[in-house]
């Protein structure tokens, strides 16, 4: 995942939940946090109960985060950051769903209809030794079936209210939710099919090479030795070697909706 989608996943993130964004640039954001938002992210229970028990007025902190190596002040965010696993576990607390719809343009004051599409967030992990994780935004529109990828950037640009705006209605989708849902998985799985793992096959070597140096050490244990514990201590030992490197690939959903886009939106 680039770092610039990152960036606009916590813009998105933050808007969403209410927070003031102070500033926001490539690889820089600054935002002021709400109440509830303080309280999920900041962990400082102790003022919050001291504020809340004497009736004060709470002051909320302000987060300045920064999605590249560069001059600028601010916790950097990453893929495997504490920070990032943070947002993205408190996005499952929050709220795994949404639905917004596009605010059209309503000068004629002519009924718009809004064509529903569903996007999935997905988080793709490889694991063995090493890992490395990536996140894919796939959005499906429901009447058509077309698919596009980096849909939530695609959102970020995108005026959205969680309220449907004067003058539109939405049009019924002629696929069904689950069905749209079942084709992004679909999609995700052949994406993953249609890579290179060279990855994959590093990690096979690695594996081999201490599965070679571990049998060449029971090799040369003394006769004297319970050949019995020693297979125990040999199995487990190559068992370990397994779970470190086996290559394998997770994929979680982090979250998803419908969308109501003006017919024309993301090429439809």
């Amino acid at each position: 995942m680039r770092q610039e989608a990152i960036h606009d996943y916590l813009e998105t993130y933050f808007r969403a939940s209410g927070c003031d964004i102070l500033e926001s640039r490539p690889h820089f954001l600054k935002v002021k946090l709400t109440v509830d938002m303080d309280k999920r992210l900041m962990n400082r229970p102790f003022y919050w109960h001291y504020v809340e028990k004497l009736g004060n007025q709470p002051e909320t902190a302000t987060l300045t985060l920064k999605t590249a190596f560069n001059g600028d002040e601010g916790e950097l965010i990453h893929f495997g950051s504490p920070r990032l696993h943070q947002i993205f576990q408190s996005t499952k607390e929050m709220a795994r769903y949404i639905r917004l719809y596009e605010e059209a343009p309503n000068s004629s004051q002519q009924k718009i209809g809004l064509v529903p599409w569903l996007c999935i967030n997905t988080k793709i992990s490889y694991c063995c030794d090493v890992k490395k994780d990536m996140l894919l935004s796939l959005g499906i529109n429901l009447l058509n079936g077309m698919i596009v990828r980096d849909f939530h950037e695609s959102m970020t640009k995108l005026s959205l209210t969680p309220k449907i705006p004067d003058f539109c209605y939405t049009m019924s989708p002629l696929i069904k939710p689950v069905s749209g849902l079942k084709r992004l998985e679909a999609i995700v799985e052949k994406l993953i099919q249609e890579e290179e793992h060279k990855w994959a096959e590093a990690a096979h070597k690695r594996w081999e090479n201490d599965l070679d140096l571990l049998n060449r050490f029971y090799e040369t244990i003394e006769e004297d030795e319970d050949p019995e514990q020693a297979k125990v201590n040999y199995d487990k030992e190559k068992e370990a070697l397994r779970q470190q490197y086996e290559p394998h690939i997770r994929v979680s959903i982090l979250n998803g909706g419908l969308f109501y886009l003006t017919p024309g939106q993301m090429g439809s």
